[in-house]
């Protein structure tokens, strides 16, 4: 599958911004399962400073805000060629041990109702279908609602509201995966849908190591494992680490963000 990704960040702010800059993780990594294309990144407002991989393999670009500047986009097209791995992402890679990723972080951290979501997830007798059920309870006990949490709300938070987006079915998943003693991480990326192509936001899921297969990806918000609709954009052990866009700014208070992406199957012809 090729899918083609158009993907538009503008930012308005309250006032003249005399210093700012943003770290980026927007570019897709070729990995298993897909192999990046093409991928074109503009800026108005902003200029490139350098770009780089962090310890997770994240592709990084890093941004200046133009001096006084109310407006910032931040622009991304490009075509990824996709193929259904199962979830399946095979060995770790990186420079960040695993152990780090049965660490607790401060979004993932555990507390009693996490050690009571995963006490309560049926055994199957081998860690891969158990995984399976701990996304299934999750999905039974968070259920997806926009507006009730935000880029803040720990894995705690969310089960404590019984709702929440992909970000927080991660979470959840990582939380109650390491509590379990199965190194856990989180994912960033996009996902085509079947219903539309213009979406609000792109997307997120957790993956898990599994003894003998490696990384395997659990989509809890759509009970599935990721296949040929999704693209992998940047991991880490939290979405601190795998953000999309994070930074810093002098001058303005306050800010509007408005997003605009667009997934769609390109069709080759014949």
């Amino acid at each position: 599958m090729r899918l083609a990704i158009d993907h538009t960040t503008h930012y308005v702010f309250s006032g003249p911004v005399s210093r700012g800059l943003q770290r980026l993780r927007l570019k897709p990594k070729t990995s298993a399962g897909q192999r990046v294309l093409e991928w074109r990144m503009s800026f108005e407002g902003a200029q490139l400073q350098v770009e780089y991989d962090d310890a997770h393999c994240n592709h990084v670009a890093l941004i200046s805000f133009d001096q006084g500047v109310q407006e910032v986009t931040i622009r991304c097209e490009g075509l990824v060629a996709t193929n259904d791995e199962a979830g399946i992402m095979g060995k770790h890679s990186g420079f960040v041990p695993m152990w780090q990723f049965l660490e607790p972080t401060d979004l993932t951290k555990v507390g009693p109702r996490i050690r009571s979501l995963a006490s309560a997830v049926p055994q199957e007798g081998n860690a891969l279908a158990t995984l399976h059920a701990l996304s299934a309870l999750i999905r039974e006990r968070v259920a997806y609602s926009t507006g009730h949490t935000n880029a803040e709300t720990t894995a705690e938070g969310a089960l404590a509201a019984g709702r929440g987006v992909c970000q927080d079915h991660a979470h959840v998943f990582i939380g109650a995966a390491r509590s379990m003693g199965i190194p856990a991480r989180y994912v960033s990326g996009y996902l085509m849908m079947n219903d539309r192509i213009e979406q609000d936001a792109g997307h997120a899921w957790a993956e898990a190591h599994v003894e003998g297969l490696g990384w395997v990806g659990f989509d809890v918000s759509n009970g599935i494992s990721p296949d040929a609709r999704y693209v992998r954009v940047a991991t880490g052990r939290d979405y601190q680490d795998a953000a999309p866009i994070t930074g810093i700014r002098y001058g303005a208070l306050d800010e509007t963000m408005h997003v605009k992406l667009a997934v769609e199957q390109q069709r080759v012809e014949q």
